[in-house]
């Protein structure tokens, strides 16, 4: 989640964001990453190492049928990048567009190491002002703690797990939720989390080795203990590496790490494959899949969503799953932009993407939004309604799963 802090200390008031808009503030990147001398990836340049990665050239890249000649097309040479190549971000060459999306395969990069390690390093960075008092903004709700979730994970929550991905700075992680496919019913492959869990917004482009690792962590293992733990352990139902994401044109003209900028548009639809293969479809691996309800009511008629994701930055870990049920509000960052839920929750970085789930008008579960930015020092949540985009964006990666097949 991309977090805020401000530096007034001014108490709630209706129809203003009391916290955050109309101050000049601090924030800290949501995505969570590895520190330096841990997982770094470099910057632009790629020259620094990634420590978990000395055995890089040992990997195999596994292309899905249809991606080879597209990876050629951007001039990606396959060998180079199985060795390590995908560490180096020039700017110039970094893929943005939303249509340039390409991700191979690297069999074995996430293991248990890296995918354990692909923690929040707490990075601060400045930002200039947000919006001000403007839209309809409900006060900062009453802080809800996030209640642990008892493992077994997969049988309270099927549907959750993490996002594992690559980007300048390092190893980073999500949360995020299996979504059933309307062209595919009761075998989707399609997987819901935030567009900044997959793109960097209007200064960068698509990061990279996205894979989405369903059930993390099942058996709810301390930290101490996953030191030592299997992949098996830590990714019982394997690791699926996304072929195929899409996000808002809004958030990739103008989102980014920091501020609520692109924050109404922070969604993203994955696509994803088994990184061993197999005929059986990510749905039927776990054994669930949620609804979209892209008519959800809004949240003065909502009586409760409840928030899932892997919180990584302190006082959590990243390593346990955790939820929030709560009652929405309403945020607004500007008079032209949609308003966003918002819900009492200390969960952290770590949580973006991770689903909000409500009943949808059958009294059913349903997916209605997804975490997307919080204050620093934690306390509460937004994600974006969903709407037309949203669903657009949907059926278009349910569509383009037949070709990825």
């Amino acid at each position: 989640m991309r977090t805020t802090r401000a530096r007034t200390g001014r108490g709630p008031r209706r129809g203003s964001w009391p916290i955050a808009i109309g101050a000049a503030l601090t924030l800290t990147l949501t995505l969570t990453a590895c520190g330096p001398g841990e997982d770094s990836a470099g910057g632009d340049d790629g020259a620094k190492p990634v420590a978990s990665d000395s055995s890089a050239g040992d990997h195999k890249i596994r292309i899905p049928d249809g991606l080879r000649d597209r990876l050629k097309e951007h001039g990606i040479d396959l060998g180079k990048w199985e060795d390590g190549a995908w560490r180096k971000w020039d700017k110039d060459a970094w893929l943005r567009k939303a249509e340039d999306y390409v991700n191979p395969i690297i069999d074995g990069l996430w293991d248990p190491d890296r995918m354990r390690r692909a923690e929040d390093p707490q990075k601060r960075v400045d930002a200039g002002d947000l919006a001000g008092d403007q839209g309809v903004t409900d006060p900062a709700p009453a802080p809800v703690k996030a209640a642990a979730v008892p493992p077994p994970y997969h049988d309270a929550l099927p549907e959750a797990g993490k996002v594992l991905f690559d980007s300048p700075e390092g190893s980073m992680v999500c949360s995020a939720t299996v979504v059933q496919d309307p062209a595919h019913p009761g075998k989707s492959n399609l997987v819901w989390t935030a567009g900044h869990c997959v793109h960097a917004g209007q200064k960068g482009g698509w990061y990279r080795n996205i894979a989405f690792v369903p059930a993390y962590n099942n058996a709810g293992k301390p930290t101490a203990e996953l030191e030592t733990a299997t992949r098996e352990e830590i990714a019982p139902f394997g690791v699926w590496w996304s072929d195929w994401a899409q996000t808002s044109k809004e958030w990739i003209a103008s989102g980014g790490p920091t501020g609520g900028a692109g924050a109404p548009y922070d969604f993203a639809v994955l696509h994803v494959t088994p990184e061993n293969g197999g005929g059986k479809s990510l749905e039927e691996t776990v054994g669930g899949a949620l609804p979209v309800d892209f008519a959800a009511p809004s949240a003065a008629k909502t009586p409760s969503l409840t928030a899932s994701g892997y919180p990584a930055a302190p006082p959590f870990d990243g390593q346990a799953l955790y939820q929030c049920p709560a009652k929405p509000g309403r945020l607004s960052l500007g008079p032209a932009q949609p308003t966003m839920y918002r819900i009492g929750c200390t969960m952290t970085g770590g949580a973006s993407g991770g689903g909000w789930v409500g009943k949808n008008a059958d009294g059913k579960p349903a997916l209605v939004s997804n975490t997307s930015i919080g204050p620093v020092t934690g306390g509460w949540l937004a994600g974006p309604r969903l709407g037309k985009e949203a669903e657009d964006i949907y059926r278009a990666v349910s569509d383009k799963a037949d070709s990825l097949s």
